[in-house]
């Protein structure tokens, strides 16, 4: 299983509940990979000096939520070369029509106007090649992913009917890992879908989905913040709190982040705060949230301390990525027809 977070703004409370922890969680059943996907940081507009330490973060960050490396490949993208070798490969593979459907391209591509790059419309196939590399058979995605898994498993389709079956094996020998016996040089990945869980929206507008990308600052929670922006987030004038009432989206967030933080039922959130005014509530919403976060704030703390020990564990794992990426690249290669590279003659 692999899956992975661009570097690039700060992960939040939304991107843990949502997706990080339930990646801890899945180490303990599946061999997992988790990149920082640097790679992608590139892809819209950024900043080079910050780019090596946002991407530092993000490491420690994994680590600091639970991803344990004695159980889990955690590497950067950019360390493993065959992301860059392969994508190339595949997109001689996939039509420039498929990639123009792909609607988070569209919407992109309608904010970034004239200066929308190349790299962005070609983004799904470096996605695809990240899952690819690593052979995985499960990819944990929620909807607004589920097209680009989607035209991943296009991809690997299209390259298994154009070079592998009979085509692989008309040619001498099989590919030099051996798995694509059967005529399959790339797996077909599956969609694995997280339990239905609550949603975690933006604290200046309850309505809209939270992002790392939004330039405020102010609407999101990050892990590394204190309480301070919750004293500050968008609330109603009415009296009472309520999950249910579809004009008070900003009520439902926030009781919703309570839930999450202090690991209540919701049916107990809402004895405890119905009656609850505004003034009330917060500070027991503040007190929550700083008291879920403290244990991964202070492992983060003391990860950062010692850089020598993130740097060991990058590297562990950009050897262990390293070895099952070149075994696929190497069938991928072999069933396009390239010459192997010579080997050192003694």
């Amino acid at each position: 299983m692999l899956s992975g977070v661009q570097p690039t703004g700060s992960i939040h409370l939304g991107n843990y509940l949502g997706a990080i922890r339930n990646w801890v969680a899945l180490q303990e059943t599946y061999d997992t990979f988790y990149c920082v996907v640097d790679l992608h940081a590139i892809t819209a507009p950024h900043e080079p000096k910050l780019l090596a330490e946002a991407t530092r973060t993000v490491a420690a960050l994994y680590l600091a939520s639970g991803m344990d490396p004695q159980r889990s490949t955690v590497f950067v993208q950019s360390h493993v070369t065959a992301h860059s070798e392969l994508a190339w490969l595949l997109n001689c593979v996939t039509p420039v029509g498929w990639l123009g459907k792909m609607i988070q391209f569209k919407e992109k591509a309608r904010k970034q106007g004239e200066e929308v790059s190349m790299g962005l419309m070609d983004y799904p196939v470096l996605t695809a090649t990240d899952i690819l590399l690593y052979s995985a058979d499960l990819v944990p995605v929620g909807e607004d992913q589920r097209q680009h898994l989607e035209l991943t498993r296009d991809i690997s389709g299209r390259f298994n009917a154009l070079y592998g079956g009979k085509a692989l094996k008309a040619r001498k020998g099989l590919a030099p890992s051996g798995r694509a016996r059967g005529g399959r040089v790339l797996k077909v990945p599956e969609a694995l879908i997280p339990p239905q869980g609550a949603r975690v929206m933006s604290l200046d507008d309850g309505s809209s989905k939270l992002s790392k990308s939004n330039p405020d600052e102010g609407s999101r929670i990050n892990l590394l913040d204190s309480a301070a922006k919750i004293k500050r987030c968008k609330t109603d004038t009415l009296p009472a709190l309520s999950f249910d009432d579809p004009q008070r989206p900003e009520a439902a967030n926030l009781l919703t982040i309570y839930q999450l933080c202090s690991g209540q039922s919701r049916a107990a959130v809402e004895q405890q705060c119905s009656a609850l005014r505004w003034s009330e509530f917060k500070p027991l919403l503040a007190e929550a949230v700083v008291e879920h976060l403290r244990p991964l704030q202070q492992r983060y703390r003391e990860i950062t301390s010692e850089p020598v020990l993130l740097d060991k564990v990058l590297l562990r794992g950009t050897e262990t990525a390293e070895e099952a990426a070149q075994r696929t690249l190497a069938d991928v290669q072999d069933a396009l027809g390239y010459l192997p590279r010579p080997r050192r003659l003694r």
